[in-house]
């Protein structure tokens, strides 16, 4: 089967325990730690190389240590309002940025009486975040967009972001030495982007000045109203070499090497980043969908950063995505590499729309559990999963949904064959028993013969 046909049953469990330890990138899940939860430990196949909490007495600035203050309304001689045409001027006030002495850092627009806007953008004084040969490297966030919708958001541009080392002190090479927006947000819509930046401008490869980018809403709870973790992760271990983005452990925008030509790749790419965290006031993207800040747009409304943490994986394929803090929805999408154990399963680059992952390998008796999924209090009746099969004639198989012990009587189960293949995926639906509260979920392969019959994507719960 794709990779791993050929591979006997116990050197394939014997390389799901080398390779998936770790743990993958999980459901469309609301996080529900508290405001001031620290970053989660790294998994297995990950080392922490920069992190900061936040902790520190309220009022006070962020650590000179990590974080540099740009200032002003551009970088010495780069491009007026900072390329984008915003309004307001950055500060190292801590009017404007500032600790709030519950572990999070609080970056706020303000507006004086004269209507001028000051806000905050800092900056990691490291500029060498980026994966090792064959390894990985993970950009990783906690937090809560400005809390401010309607008419009273217009003009408001938090955002979570990398740039290429290269910019710095150059400031006239962009959109060539690369940029990843982890996160950007507008008007306070309840929506979340993720770009790749890079080639030329305008036009080019890369479709600048917009980009290659995506949106999605925020899982569970709006982007303003709740906490989420975003993320970049940025793959050497594939080919081609991918930059993938998540909120709260969905993977919702890829962007492969083959997207561009190797001319254009290789100068994005070829050299470390710098993270940033900063709110904006107006410009291009703002006005892109209304703009509109004026008298009404309100100020003091902060973008709250609970952690920054950039992970790293070395090479040899050590190290999958890591799960999202917090519980996971029934009702998103459940990646299936996101179990909290398993036995018997391997995880592999998947073909399907969107990329990512899937677990593969599964025969009769193997498993996968999904500890904490919320169902509510209106039952759930529905199953469903994104699988394939390139299992030959004869074989096949049931994937079962079984609660809270392996042992438990199935609630629904539905039967596969082949589907033409290893990565031919087909989405098949079943009825389950009604399930309200929260569950740990566990995903069984029951088969009457020894042979693997069937790759799981991702699965989801409806009423």
């Amino acid at each position: 089967m794709s990779a791993t046909s050929g591979i006997p049953r116990r050197r394939r469990a014997l390389l799901a325990v080398l390779s998936t330890l770790g743990l993958a990138a999980a459901a469309a899940a609301a996080v529900t730690l508290p405001a001031n939860a620290s970053a989660p430990t790294p998994p297995t196949g990950w080392s922490q190389v920069f992190l900061d909490d936040f902790t520190g007495t309220a009022g006070t600035g962020v650590s000179s240590t990590n974080w540099q203050y740009s200032t002003g309304t551009s970088y010495p001689g780069g491009p007026a309002n900072w390329g984008t045409g915003e309004v307001e001027t950055m500060t190292n006030s801590t009017g404007n940025v500032s600790l709030d002495g519950n572990g999070n850092l609080r970056i706020t627009p303000l507006r004086d009486s004269a209507g001028r806007w000051t806000s905050g953008r800092i900056e990691t004084k490291r500029t060498d975040f980026q994966p090792p040969a064959g390894g990985k490297l993970r950009i990783e966030a906690r937090i809560q967009m400005p809390n401010v919708t309607g008419t009273a958001a217009e003009g408001y541009w938090p955002a979570f972001w990398a740039l290429g080392a290269p910019y710095r002190g150059n400031y006239q090479n962009w959109p060539g030495v690369g940029e990843l927006d982890i996160m950007e947000n507008v008007q306070g819509l309840n929506k979340v982007w993720a770009t790749m930046h890079c080639g030329t401008s305008p036009g080019g490869p890369c479709n600048e000045t917009t980009g290659i980018g995506n949106s999605v809403a925020c899982p569970n709870t709006t982007c303003q109203s709740g906490f989420h973790t975003y993320a970049t992760e940025w793959d050497r271990s594939v080919s081609p070499e991918a930059i993938r983005f998540y909120v709260d452990g969905v993977n919702y925008h890829t962007v492969t090497a083959n997207q561009v030509d190797a001319t254009t790749w290789n100068n994005a790419t070829n050299h470390g980043y710098f993270v940033i965290l900063n709110v904006a006031m107006g410009g291009g993207f703002p006005d892109a969908f209304g703009g509109g800040l004026d008298g009404d747009t309100q100020p003091g409304h902060p973008m709250v950063v609970d952690y920054v943490q950039v992970l790293q994986a070395a090479g040899g394929g050590s190290g999958t995505t890591p799960p999202p803090s917090g519980s996971r929805d029934a009702y998103g999408t459940i990646q299936a590499e996101s179990y909290d154990s398993q036995s018997g399963t391997i995880t592999e680059t998947t073909s399907d729309s969107g990329g990512g992952q899937n677990i593969g390998a599964l025969a009769n008796g193997d498993w996968a559990v999904y500890k904490g999924v919320t169902f509510g209090s209106t039952p759930a009746t529905q199953f469903s999963a994104r699988v394939a099969s390139g299992a030959a004639g004869g074989v096949s198989g049931l994937v079962e949904v079984r609660l809270d012990s392996r042992s438990a009587a199935p609630i629904g189960s539905f039967a596969v064959a082949g589907t033409g293949g290893w990565q031919s995926w087909r989405t098949i639906p079943a009825n389950i028993g009604a399930v309200t509260g929260t569950h740990d979920v566990y995903l069984t392969f029951t088969s009457g013969q020894p042979a693997d019959f069937v790759n799981v994507n991702w699965f989801s719960f409806g009423h």
